[in-house]
C-alpha cells in the first residue's frame, strides 16, 4: 500500500510541476537575503519537488545550512554516535520495558516493515522508533539519497560556503538523554500510527508538495506534541530558538544565504520564520 500510494504520488506530481511546492520563506534586510526551506528528508523517487526560488537562490549563494553536514564522514559518525548511545545495557529488554499491548504491536509492525524485533530488542527506545521509521521509508521506496539535503548540497556552486548547525554527536544526545518515559511514549505513538495508518508518510509526503501548513502541523508535529511533550521541547522547539539566534547572527552581517531544515521547524508561532518576523525581520512567505 505504501509503495503503491508513492508511485501514485510520484507519477501525480512528475506531471504537474507547477503542484510541487513545498513552502519556502525569504527573509530581507538592508544587506541580507535569507532563503528558509523546509525538507523531508526522505523521499520517493520521481517528485518535482524543487520550488524556482530555491533554485535561483542556490545560483547566487554565499553560504548554505542544514541541520548537519552532508557528507560521508557525518554519516559514519552519525552512526557511530546512535551505537554508542542506543543500545540496552546487557541484560535489558526494550519489549520487557514496554507496556504489554505495545510490546504485541511493536512484533507486528517489526513484521510488516521487515525490521528484525530481535535487534529491536536490544535498543533504547528513541533508536526503535528510528530503527522503524527507517524500515516504513524502505518499505514504501524513499530514502535519504532522494532527499532533499543531498540534491541541494549537489546543485549548489562549490563557492557556496557550507555550514551546520548541529554536530552528529549533538543531533543523537538530543534523543538519547531524553528521559526513558519520553521516549517510550513516542515510540508508542508512532508504533500505532505505523499500525493504523499505512498512508501515514504518502500523505506527509502530498501535504507537503502543496506547502499545507496547517496539515503539515497536523501531520509531523501535532502527535510528537501530545504523547511527548519533552521530547517535542527538546527536539523542535529548543533547537529553533538556537538556530534562530545563529541566524540572526548571520544576517545581521550581508549577503545571500539557503538554509534546508526539517519542515517542522519551519511552520507554526514556534517557527524559524515566525521567531525572525518577532526579531523585526521582513518575512516573505506563507
Amino acid at each position: 500500500m505504501w509503495k503503491a500510494a508513492l508511485a501514485a504520488l510520484a507519477a501525480l506530481f512528475a506531471a504537474s510541476q507547477a503542484q510541487a511546492q513545498p513552502p519556502v520563506w525569504v527573509v530581507r534586510d538592508h544587506d541580507s537575503e535569507l532563503v528558509l526551506f523546509g525538507s523531508v528528508h526522505v523521499l520517493p523517487k520521481g517528485l518535482a519537488w524543487r520550488p524556482a526560488v530555491l533554485t535561483r537562490a542556490l545560483q547566487s549563494a554565499d553560504d548554505l545550512w542544514f541541520e548537519l553536514p552532508i557528507d560521508p564522514a557525518t554519516e559514519a559518525q552519525a552512526a557511530k554516535a546512535a551505537s554508542a548511545k542506543g543500545v540496552l545495557p546487557p541484560g535489558q529488554s526494550l519489549l520487557a520495558l514496554l507496556p504489554e499491548g505495545d510490546a504485541e504491536r511493536l512484533l507486528k509492525v517489526a513484521k510488516t516493515y521487515g525490521v528484525d524485533p530481535a535487534v529491536l530488542d536490544r535498543l533504547q527506545p528513541w533508536l526503535a522508533e528510528v530503527a522503524l521509521t527507517a524500515g516504513a521509508y524502505q518499505k514504501a521506496g524513499a530514502g535519504g539519497d532522494d532527499g532533499v539535503e543531498k540534491a541541494v548540497a549537489a546543485d549548489a556552486p562549490a563557492t557556496a560556503a557550507r555550514r551546520a548547525f548541529e554536530t552528529p554527536e549533538e543531533q543523537i544526545a538530543i534523543l538519547a538523554d531524553t528521559p526513558r518515559a519520553e521516549q517510550i511514549a513516542s515510540l508508542s505513538q508512532t508504533l500505532r500510527d505505523m499500525e493504523n495508518s499505512p498512508d501515514e508518510f504518502a500523505d506527509l509526503v502530498r501535504v507537503w508538495m502543496k506547502g499545507d501548513l496547517a496539515a503539515l502541523d497536523r501531520e509531523a508535529l501535532q502527535p510528537m506534541r501530545d504523547a511527548s511533550p519533552g521530547l517535542f521541547r527538546r527536539l523542535v522547539t529548543d533547537r529553533n530558538v538556537r538556530w534562530t539566534r545563529e541566524l540572526d547572527a548571520r544576517l545581521k552581517g550581508k549577503g545571500r544565504t539557503v538554509v534546508v531544515v526539517g519542515v517542522g521547524h519551519l511552520i507554526g508561532p514556534d517557527g524559524v520564520p515566525q521567531r525572525l518576523r518577532a526579531l523585526g525581520y521582513k518575512v516573505e512567505g506563507p
